[in-house]
């Protein structure tokens, strides 16, 4: 039936299943990498205390039926694999129906990682993955051509993330409406990058330039997606350079990324349509079907998306399969981190030597610069951010962190750029003090190569210890 079916679309489906299965690559390494840490039996939040509280039926994982360290393992890696493959592009070189299961693989096995995932895992782009994701099952293979429902509806989700970013801040911060909110968020985003710095720098007008361009790419031209060829086309490709400032600009895991492949399948890329038979009979009832399941879930999406109480980030069915988004409704006006030190002294003193954990992504040492690390998601950087807004977004998990310090934990120094402490000693004091950080000026940074100047807060957790010291539990 012509009717179901886009031929011209064949290259858009192309790029954008390849570009995906790049970001799926990501994902799973970045379980696979920091899991244990995070996750495992002798994680800060494990699995299995987690599953032991939570049944299948609000949280669907294969883990509610066994868990282990290894075999948790052993599913990152393997979702790891399945996306070398479709990056590879096997899916083009089986039949329809396995190139269909080939791709549900890997949203079954992230959905699985997702749902016990915990407040690691409670970021937008992890849900917009599996949305993104489990509409891709029902894109097809070259033998048919794209169907105009699946585009439509990643459109749809391309729409829901932009528009719905663009209204929690029109309703939220008035610093969005007064077009300031870039005065303060290059320097107080969750994790800056390279570049950072010298944005926040830049001058003031062009600051409110920014957001007013952002408003425009987010309430306006999401609309233009719905358009016919050209007009949707210059729309995603704005949308796309939008993201693209946003990744120069700092760390946002792969939510960028993401995005900008959602918007790829919007552009008609200029070649000569494939000539496949038509789609048989079963492949569309099946993508109908799901389509018409997809509307109808996306009810309260868009009842949240219109309500003056709006939510971000909020996943409306266990499976993920229709969202709402949103990001940065607030905005911080002053940046603080949670600095962590130790010390091997037996009585904890002002003076004592108290050594600084260095952190991969989050500011610590003023000299150092931020570096690059998305689409890679530092969770732990993350959630350190958070914990420097307020010890709250901490209570179920900085606990664990101190204990593991305080043991020198392998796999948690893993997740560190340095320790202080040797393997075979570690500290026997751990505390945390906040600090306030901001950017330095040109005049600060050519004097003195720092990056940021920070000032003394507070105490955010006293001298703690061990009830057992390590060397004792030998």
């Amino acid at each position: 039936m012509d009717w179901f079916v886009a031929p011209d679309y064949w290259l858009s489906r192309l790029v954008f299943q390849r570009a995906l299965a790049v970001v799926y690559l990501v994902a799973f390494l970045t379980a696979a990498l920091q899991f244990r840490a995070l996750l495992g039996e002798r994680g800060m939040l494990p699995v299995p205390r987690y599953v032991s509280r939570v049944s299948f039926k609000q949280a669907p994982s294969v883990f509610h039926f066994h868990y282990s360290d290894r075999f948790f393992a052993a599913w990152s890696w393997a979702g790891c694999v399945v996306s070398v493959a479709l990056i590879a592009g096997v899916d083009s070189h089986v039949p329809l129906w396995a190139g269909m299961v080939l791709w549900l693989i890997p949203w079954a096995l992230y959905l699985s990682i997702v749902n016990v995932g915990q407040t690691w895992y409670s970021f937008g782009w992890e849900s917009l993955l599996l949305e993104v994701g489990f509409l891709a099952v029902f894109l097809g293979n070259d033998e048919v051509a794209p169907p105009i429902v699946v585009l439509f509806l990643l459109r749809w989700i391309l729409f829901r993330v932009e528009f719905g970013a663009g209204l929690i801040k029109m309703r939220g911060d008035a610093c969005w409406r007064q077009l300031t909110c870039l005065y303060y968020h290059h320097e107080t985003q969750p994790m800056p990058g390279p570049l950072s710095w010298f944005f926040h720098h830049l001058p003031a007008p062009l600051h409110r330039v920014e957001v007013a361009a952002n408003h425009f790419t987010q309430l306006v031209v999401p609309v233009l997606l719905f358009t016919p060829q050209p007009i949707a086309t210059a729309a995603a490709s704005l949308m796309i350079a939008t993201q693209l400032w946003l990744v120069l600009s700092g760390n946002f895991s792969w939510l960028n990324w993401i995005t900008i492949v959602l918007a790829l399948s919007a552009v008609e890329f200029p070649t000569t349509a494939a000539k496949v038979p038509g789609p048989p009979l079963w492949y569309e009832v099946v993508v109908l079907a799901v389509g018409a399941g997809l509307v109808a879930l996306s009810y309260q999406p868009v009842r949240n998306m219109v309500s003056r109480r709006q939510v971000m980030n909020r996943s409306f069915d266990p499976l993920h399969l229709v969202n709402t988004y949103g990001a940065f409704g607030s905005i911080s006006r002053a940046r603080y981190e949670v600095v962590i030190e130790g010390t091997a002294d037996d009585v904890p003193r002002e003076d004592s030597d108290w050594r600084e954990y260095e952190f991969k992504g989050k500011p610590g040492d003023p000299r150092r610069r931020p570096r690059q690390f998305a689409p890679y998601h530092l969770r732990l950087d993350w959630l350190m951010w958070f914990a420097g807004l307020s010890p709250a977004y901490a209570a179920s998990w900085f606990g664990g962190l101190v204990e593991r310090l305080l043991e020198n934990d392998r796999d948690t120094l893993r997740l560190l750029r340095r320790s202080p402490f040797p393997p075979d000693a570690p500290p026997r004091y751990v505390r945390a003090d906040l600090y306030h950080y901001r950017f330095t000026t040109w005049r600060e940074l050519r004097e003195t190569g720092a990056w940021w100047e920070r000032t003394y807060v507070r105490e955010f957790m006293p001298p703690t210890r061990l009830a057992t010291p390590v060397t004792q539990r030998r």
